[in-house]
């Protein structure tokens, strides 16, 4: 049965993919396709001579050899093989081609594609919107000829998506899904924050400074500790950079999020303490280091701004440190201090007052006892 080999071969070397490939998913799929013919032979092989461009099916008959003394169940052999490629069977063939090598095809882009994307799991990328009216709920991403899916659980409340508005995202998975490689990317991603930093600021890239935790609520606010690994160098300002440059430009990709940037430090005192920042602790007292529990000290004037609206100041602290943070005014706690030394004092007043009563009374009981001696000494004389 005729069929161009040749042309086959010659569009899956231009797709890359090998000859040897092709000639074993076509040989398959025409096995497959002469098995549903009409009085098919259950055992058979498939042929192809690209020389020739033709392609022959092999088939072998089941033959019942009868019991003997030797073997008395008797067993089935197979025939000699002989040619059972179906004179029609030209037209079934060349949409078995077809399909198999456009099954092939997409493979080959698949793995492409995927072998791309593979590498770009944590990175960064740049995309253009495309909104998919069968897809309401997820926003799709063209990153040049691929599309990104940007699900709702990794969007940002109240971010708005336009068609045609360029976007960064951050690349969260690359994965083989039913439909070829799905590559999922988030805006809300705390480490979408991070590298858009590493794009401003050379000294995180060359190591002189670290981003060590990042704690955010995306859309809202992103708190960052940052160190200096080189003596010398400014940690919170070489991410601020000159007039607030890196950090705004930072902040141009990421809406209205504001972002709070404190020095992290290895005692946990310290570390809540910038925590808190707009807010200044007065001091922080370590509850238990087992529990990671603490308790911040801060001035009634300050109150609200280490709270934050509906508690999201103190929440993004807890969550940078990886403490229990408690928040107590300083005024309140002094207070509370005074009036606890008043009732110390006040105890030990007392106590001392009862202690005089009863020497007192422990030196007139002796009086009455040498009173009582003597008079029995003088009955007595």
């Amino acid at each position: 049965m005729q069929l161009n080999l040749v042309g086959i071969h010659q569009l899956a070397k231009e797709q890359g993919i090998d000859t040897e490939t092709v000639d074993e998913a076509l040989s398959e799929a025409l096995r497959l396709a002469y098995l549903k013919t009409p009085n098919a032979a259950k055992h058979v092989r498939v042929e192809l001579d690209e020389r020739a461009g033709t392609f022959t099916i092999w088939a072998r008959d089941e033959i019942r050899v009868e019991p003997t003394e030797e073997d008395p169940h008797g067993h089935i052999e197979l025939g000699e093989e002989y040619d059972d490629t179906p004179k029609d069977f030209g037209r079934l063939a060349a949409a078995t081609a077809r399909q198999v090598i456009t099954q092939l095809f997409r493979r080959a882009e698949d793995d492409r594609i995927f072998g791309a994307f593979s590498g770009q799991k944590g990175k960064l990328m740049t995309g253009v919107i495309q909104q998919d009216v069968k897809d309401p709920t997820n926003v799709h991403v063209a990153v040049g000829d691929v599309e990104a899916i940007l699900p709702r659980r990794e969007q940002v409340p109240g971010e708005r998506y336009r068609h045609g508005d360029r976007i960064r995202v951050y690349v969260v998975n690359v994965n083989r899904g039913l439909r070829g490689p799905e590559i999922i990317v988030s805006r809300s991603h705390p480490d979408l924050v991070r590298k858009l930093f590493e794009r401003e600021v050379p000294e995180l890239v060359s190591g002189a400074v670290s981003i060590m935790a990042i704690a955010r609520e995306a859309g809202a606010r992103t708190k960052i500790a940052v160190r200096a690994n080189t003596d010398g160098v400014n940690p919170k300002g070489a991410l601020i950079g000159p007039g607030g440059s890196r950090v705004r430009a930072v902040m141009e990709n990421l809406g209205n999020e504001k972002i709070d940037i404190v020095d992290w430090s290895d005692d946990p005192a310290k570390f809540i303490g910038a925590a808190l920042s707009p807010a200044n602790a007065a001091g922080v007292d370590v509850i238990s280091d087992k529990n990671n529990t603490a308790v911040a000290y801060i001035h009634d004037d300050q109150l609200s701004l280490a709270i934050g609206k509906e508690g999201q100041n103190a929440r993004l602290a807890a969550k940078l440190t990886g403490w229990k943070i408690g928040i107590e005014s300083v005024e309140a706690h002094e207070a509370a201090l005074a009036a606890q030394r008043e009732a110390q004092e006040a105890a030990a007043a007392a106590g001392t007052e009862a202690a005089a009563q009863t020497a007192e009374a422990a030196a007139e009981t002796a009086a009455d006892v040498e009173a009582v001696a003597d008079a029995a000494v003088k009955s007595a004389e």
